[in-house]
């Protein structure tokens, strides 16, 4: 009878164990390494913006590209929410970031930052004269930080039609707690 009692009271504990805290585990350490306290400067910082902006506008590019192609009927919708396209909608996910295309009628889009819309007139302006346009990184305010392309001329006839001048920007709005969170502090460089 003694023994019987020791063997169910075992049972009880063996039940009252479950492998939940190994499941936990596994969140509990992604959480602790994402609150740790990382020095990251500002150039390390902007250099990781441009470094993703670049790797994140190029699959962007691309993935519309395709959507457009296969789907041309569809060309004002896709570029109005591009997180429509599973692989930008992805992206978007992985790194945080804010993806969109703008155009010359944005130059005074209320949901922009000022810096935002002088950025898009000087880049407007380069367009209407010919210049040569770049991708550029911008920090707008404590919390986010923008990286704009110039999108290329087929993604600008599909996406805008006739517009003159026939000019689009991709626009990557990071903030900067998620760069942090996702960034490698180990591979940053001085």
């Amino acid at each position: 009878m003694n023994h019987f009692i020791c063997c169910l009271i075992f049972c009880l504990l063996l039940a009252g164990c479950n492998n939940k805290r190994v499941e936990n585990t596994k969140e509990l350490s992604n959480e602790i390494k994402a609150s740790k306290i990382v020095r990251v400067t500002n150039t390390q910082l902007i250099y990781t913006v441009d470094e993703w902006g670049k790797k994140i506008s190029k699959l962007a590019q691309k993935s519309l590209d395709e959507a457009l192609t296969k789907n041309p009927e569809k060309a004002g919708e896709l570029c109005k929410n591009l997180s429509q396209i599973p692989i930008i909608g992805a992206l978007e996910k992985e790194y945080g970031v804010k993806i969109s295309l703008l155009s010359a009628g944005d130059t005074k889009n209320p949901g922009l930052d000022k810096k935002e819309q002088e950025l898009l007139d000087a880049y407007l302006y380069s367009a209407k004269n010919n210049s040569p346009l770049s991708d550029n990184v911008q920090p707008l305010n404590d919390t986010l930080v923008v990286y704009n392309l110039p999108a290329d001329p087929k993604i600008c006839k599909a996406c805008l039609g006739d517009q003159i001048p026939s000019f689009a920007l991709w626009r990557l709005l990071f903030d900067k707690k998620e760069v942090l969170r996702k960034v490698d502090v180990k591979k940053l460089k001085d």
